[in-house]
């Protein structure tokens, strides 16, 4: 009984149960509805506050995941609140309250409830994540395009602005910037006029006298004739105004009148004539006329510097003929130079010049005795053209150098220098020559070699040394437009190794080299010689005759001047024939010993002419001629004394 009682009291207790679940069931069940259909409404109205805070949850979610199932579990249900909005809430809360109640394997429907709500909740958790994982990358990239269009437009705002605005705004700057005091000058666009100097009087004269015959031009074209006689005469009056004047101080006082007139008379033809492309037309036509005038005057310059180069000045002319007068009045006796014995004497230091020019020779040995240590030693030999012998012997006889010893001779009394014996010499006397050398200039192509050193015997002694000084060993060699600075004996202890020439080398990167002087594009020049082979200079020149003789060097020069009958392996001159001869037997000197220059460069460093040995003024601007640069002068005249009885008759002066 106990046992049925047992079990009915049970069965009873679990229809009880069974009832008040049923019970509670129901009443949970409408509550849950009426909640759901309260929140499902809440939830449609935050749809969109939930979506906005939808990344700073997962960033929240990120941010707070660490190892804790707890707090991962909170971050899935608040996850889940936003994704699924309140259902899924409601959902866990009936989960929890089945539980609470009692056995929930005693219903399927919890469970089935559980499963599908899960399943939904993931499905709709998955696709609004994925949704969310699209929108958030795809943010950043939509941010950066959207900035670079922005800066993009302001580029081209910009570009736009340059183009356009800039233009525009640039003239009225420089307009700002231009003093109204010097609207009235025509001569604006040059650079002179932005600094007010001395000398803007003189330019704005000359631009109103440019602008002047402009605009008379265009008047007498379009029939203004009365324009153009008030140009015209606005014109005389600049141009006496300006005269010769180059800076202000030299102006006439009535200069700012004129230029204020004239002013007045160019603002009117510019009102009735101007046109800015007739103007630009005669003003080109005027630079190319003026273009024309200064090729025409540098001809005529070049001409007229060769001109004066191979004349003699009245006065040395003056001296030649009062010396030679005297010397042929002279008894045969007193015609001689005393130490003769020296002559031939090889330990003696011996020097060379051929020269017509008394006073120029005069400075050579002037110069060498005043420098040196012990002019005892010394010995000048001079070779002089019989115009000249008379001259040259009587100034030296009235002038002696000193304890050195001097001995002039007449290149024309050496009668083995003939046309048989010297290709030179036989070239110089062929009608060829002459025709070359006296025909009509066309032009200034070949003016430099129209000076009468090239058909002179004296400028190509210099080849037969050995012949004219036979017992000789050493010998120095000097041009007649030299001045020593210091003592000279040094050259002939320097050790030449083997070479014959002892010369200062004058090449520079690209100038003063082989191809500069001789014809490369003839066979016999390209298969001897190399055009970049360093070139050096006649004027100082040391030469070993022993070793001169040894390797034939006038017979050298003599095979490459009969190849140069028609002048196709270099022109005329001496120093390109000097260059084949002593090719690879010159042995290259310091500078120092030989500056050179002072005849045609005015900018050669006045350091290196202080300190060289000797400094020549090769070149046209000799220092005895009126066009010789008046920097270098002093260098030479001081070697002259002005006060000599003959020179001072001659009227020449420093």
């Amino acid at each position: 009984m106990a046992t049925e009682r047992g079990l009915f009291s049970g069965v009873r207790r679990t229809k009880a149960i069974g009832s008040l679940f049923t019970i509670a069931f129901l009443i949970f069940f409408s509550s849950f509805l009426a909640f759901s259909s309260l929140f499902i409404g809440r939830g449609l109205l935050t749809a969109s506050s939930t979506e906005t805070n939808l990344y700073s949850v997962l960033a929240d979610k990120d941010e707070s995941s660490t190892d804790s199932s707890g707090q991962n579990d909170y971050a899935t249900v608040a996850t889940g609140t936003f994704v699924g909005g309140e259902l899924y809430y409601h959902l866990k809360a009936a989960e929890s309250f089945f539980l609470f109640f009692g056995d929930f394997k005693s219903t399927g429907v919890a469970s089935y409830a559980k499963q599908e709500t899960s399943k939904a909740k993931q499905d709709e958790y998955n696709e609004d994540h994925s949704s969310f994982l699209e929108k958030t990358s795809k943010l950043p990239r939509r941010q950066l395009r959207g900035k670079r269009r922005e800066n993009h437009t302001v580029d081209l705002v910009k570009q736009d602005y340059e183009v356009a605005v800039k233009p525009e705004n640039e003239p009225i700057q420089r307009s700002k910037s231009v003093d109204s005091a010097v609207l009235g000058k025509y001569s604006l666009w040059r650079k002179q006029n932005e600094n007010e100097n001395s000398d803007s009087n003189v330019r704005t004269i000359q631009d109103q006298m440019i602008m002047a015959r402009v605009y008379i031009s265009l008047a007498i074209t379009k029939n203004k004739l009365d324009l153009a006689h008030e140009l015209q005469n606005r014109l005389r009056d600049s141009q006496r105004s300006l005269g010769e004047a180059t800076t202000d101080s030299h102006l006439h006082r009535s200069a700012p009148e004129m230029m204020k007139a004239m002013d007045l008379t160019l603002s009117k033809a510019r009102e009735r004539l101007y046109s800015c492309k007739v103007v630009t037309e005669k003003l080109r036509a005027m630079l190319q006329s003026a273009d024309e005038q200064v090729r025409t005057l540098k001809k005529q310059s070049t001409f007229l510097s060769q001109l004066a180069a191979k004349t003699i000045p009245n006065g040395l002319h003056c001296l030649s003929m009062r010396l030679t007068i005297d010397y042929y009045l002279l008894p045969p006796k007193n015609r001689k130079f005393p130490r003769s014995e020296n002559l031939e004497n090889p330990k003696l230091y011996h020097y060379a010049s051929f020269s017509d020019n008394v006073l120029a020779a005069s400075v050579v040995v002037n110069s060498t005795i005043m420098n040196a240590k012990d002019p005892a030693k010394h010995v000048f030999h001079l070779v002089t053209d019989k115009l000249n012998f008379g001259a040259m012997n009587m100034w030296f006889l009235l002038n002696p150098p000193g304890k050195a010893t001097i001995h002039v001779e007449n290149v024309d009394e050496f009668k083995w220098l003939n046309s048989s014996y010297c290709p030179v010499l036989r070239q110089l006397e062929s009608a060829a020559m002459k025709e070359y050398y006296f025909k009509a200039a066309e032009g200034s192509s070949n003016l430099k070699y129209r000076n009468p050193k090239y058909l002179s015997m004296l400028n190509h002694l210099r080849f037969y040394l050995p012949q004219v000084y036979p017992k000789l060993d050493k010998i120095l060699f000097l041009d007649d437009d030299i001045v020593v600075q210091k003592d000279l004996t040094g050259l002939w202890a320097v050790n030449l190794n083997g070479k014959v020439n002892g010369a200062v080398e004058t090449c520079g990167e690209s100038f003063h080299r082989f191809d500069k002087y001789l014809n490369f594009s003839n066979p016999h020049i390209a298969q001897n010689f190399d055009p970049n082979a360093c070139g050096w200079a006649y004027g100082m020149n040391i030469f070993d005759l022993k070793v001169w003789k040894k390797k034939d060097i006038t017979g050298i020069y003599h095979k490459w001047q009969n190849m140069n009958e028609d002048r196709v392996l270099w022109k005329l001159g001496t120093l390109p024939p000097g260059l084949m001869t002593f090719y690879g037997l010159t042995h290259p000197l310091q500078k120092s010993w030989h500056v050179l220059g002072l005849g045609y460069n005015p900018s050669v460093n006045q350091s290196e002419i202080q300190s060289a040995a000797v400094i020549h003024y090769n070149g046209n601007m000799k220092p005895w001629l009126e066009l010789a640069m008046t920097t270098y002068r002093a260098y030479w005249t001081k070697y002259i004394n002005y006060g000599h009885p003959y020179i001072r008759n001659c009227k020449l002066s420093e």
